[in-house]
């Protein structure tokens, strides 16, 4: 594979599960991530545990991430991605903005329509009559969001959201508080990825992805987007690595057995091997990497991929 001249260097996030761990261990997770250089921090939009059962401990997000920003230094933090459900949008743009003030500029806000059932019952949150609805939801409210981050006084413009005349003040430390956009439904989250994101998370296999990011480009000429103004992010699932696939498979087992009923990580072995499977994304324009990291925290899964993936990867 060939990266071309002028393209920008691959960056790497860590998406760190809130669940089945502790206050102290979680933020140890970040502190650590933001040393080893990951260009992003995430956490889910979750409420109960969404690998394995949805039950036992699990930390809210935004506070999360309240926490990390006293604890790095470097990364950009972010919802992947917050659940529209969850929030009014112009609540969660004034809590990223804040976080924005709190981390000297490193915010960065991610959403989505929401996909949960069983958290929105047991919080008492409104999920909605359908898909279709969270989906239009969601664009309503990612026009809202493109307004204000663009630095517009913003009015809902759809049926769901009564917000009229909404200012940010203070506006984000940073002059440009990116948008991304996760999800790949072809009929509506691709179109308004293609209208409002400046970034766009997705995954699944290489295949998959290729034709998703096809219709995107469908979806950006249709309404008039020039398409490489659009990040692309990839996550990659758990992974282990090692010198050997037998020793990644013991470390996958600790960590298969602290979520209960998670099959635990499919991806082992040694750097090599992780090339292997990323470098087509990256071939295909997916140079923003990010990837799942289970408690408890195997610090020298997170130390390979820094030190050796990445700079293989730049380097193929």
């Amino acid at each position: 594979m060939t990266i071309r001249q002028g393209k920008p260097q691959i960056r790497i996030g860590a998406l760190i599960w809130p669940q089945h761990t502790t206050w102290p261990a979680l933020m140890e997770a970040g502190a650590r991530a933001d040393a080893l250089g990951f260009d992003d921090l995430w956490v889910w939009d979750h409420l109960l545990p969404i690998q394995g059962r949805p039950s036992g401990p699990i930390y809210e997000p935004l506070m999360t991430l309240a926490g990390w920003a006293s604890a790095t230094t470097h990364a950009r933090l972010g919802p992947m991605v917050a659940a529209n459900t969850f929030r009014n949008p112009a609540l969660l743009v004034k809590m990223i903005t804040t976080l924005d003030h709190m981390t000297a500029g490193r915010a960065i806000l991610g959403i989505g329509a929401g996909w949960f059932e069983d958290e929105h019952r047991a919080f008492g949150l409104d999920f909605g009559a359908g898909t279709g609805e969270r989906l239009d939801r969601l664009d309503e409210a990612a026009a809202f969001l493109r307004d204000v981050l663009d630095g517009r006084i913003a009015s809902a413009r759809g049926p769901h959201y009564s917000m009229a005349g909404f200012v940010n003040d203070p506006r984000p430390v940073q002059p440009v508080l990116l948008l991304l956009i996760g999800g790949s439904g072809e009929r509506k989250t691709l179109a308004t990825v293609a209208r409002y994101a400046d970034i766009w998370n997705t995954g699944g296999e290489i295949e998959e992805v290729r034709h998703k990011d096809a219709v995107l480009r469908e979806w950006c000429e249709r309404v008039g987007r020039d398409q490489a103004c659009i990040e692309r992010s990839v996550g990659i699932p758990p992974l282990v690595i090692r010198d050997s696939v037998a020793s990644a498979r013991r470390v996958a087992r600790r960590l298969s057995l602290a979520n209960p009923g998670w099959g635990g990580p499919s991806l082992l072995g040694p750097p090599s091997a992780i090339v292997d499977h990323i470098a087509p994304y990256v071939e295909l324009g997916f140079r923003t990497i990010h990837v799942d990291i289970p408690a408890p925290f195997d610090v020298e899964t997170m130390e390979r991929f820094a030190q050796e993936v990445r700079p293989a990867l730049e380097r193929s």
